[in-house]
């Protein structure tokens, strides 16, 4: 994977993972009611997820590759419609999301990690997107470890930097964020990145 792939995916990622969510409000919701190092912990469980998925979406699409030969290319034309597919979806969705905040009497650094790795793994259709984007930016058939390591930081630095900054400064976007947030910008910035990288898995396949 190049240097213009490697920045495609961290433009792909970046607007997603700032895009008001249910793992940002988990968050906000664990800076402000219990304490900022909550928040950062949910936010490391939250990443911690997202490479779980990312290495078996890794995994699996490169036996795929190996095991389909030629007919792989009709397994990236689907991937290729599937990404199409998800970003219209972003684009036509509502640009705000309502948070619902409800506070706890204590919590523990344990159950914050957990919170953020369940949350995430619960959200079966992050591996059919990691799975579905990386054929348009790596050759599947030759994914060694200079990939991995690129796409784990690439990762850690969207998912986790955003994150962790939603979880740093709770306290003062709790309020915008409890009511309907505008989120136009990322919405369809990430819509459009994702409809571009399944057009070229598309043309590729």
């Amino acid at each position: 994977m190049g240097t213009f792939e490697a920045f495609t995916l961290f433009l792909v990622m970046l607007p997603l993972a700032a895009m008001p969510s249910s793992s940002v409000a988990l968050v906000v919701t664990r800076s402000v009611f219990f304490g900022r190092a909550s928040g950062v912990v949910s936010a490391l469980g939250i990443v911690a997820g997202d490479l779980i998925f990312v290495a078996m979406a890794l995994v699996g699409v490169s036996v795929l590759a190996e095991w389909l030969g030629a007919l792989f290319s009709v397994a990236k034309y689907c991937g290729g419609i599937y990404l199409i597919w998800l970003g219209v979806g972003i684009l036509k969705s509502k640009s705000s999301l309502e948070f619902q905040l409800a506070s706890t009497s204590k919590s523990s650094y344990l159950s914050d990690f957990v919170a953020g790795l369940f949350l995430t793994l619960g959200d079966v259709k992050a591996i059919l997107f990691y799975a579905s984007l990386f054929p348009a930016l790596i050759d599947m058939k030759q994914v060694g470890l200079g990939e991995v390591v690129a796409i784990s930081v690439i990762t850690i630095v969207t998912v986790g930097g955003v994150k962790l900054i939603y979880a740093i400064f709770a306290s003062r976007i709790v309020e915008s964020l409890r009511h309907r947030v505008s989120s136009d910008l990322p919405r369809k910035l990430g819509g459009t990145l994702m409809i571009g990288c399944g057009s070229v898995l598309v043309t590729k396949a």
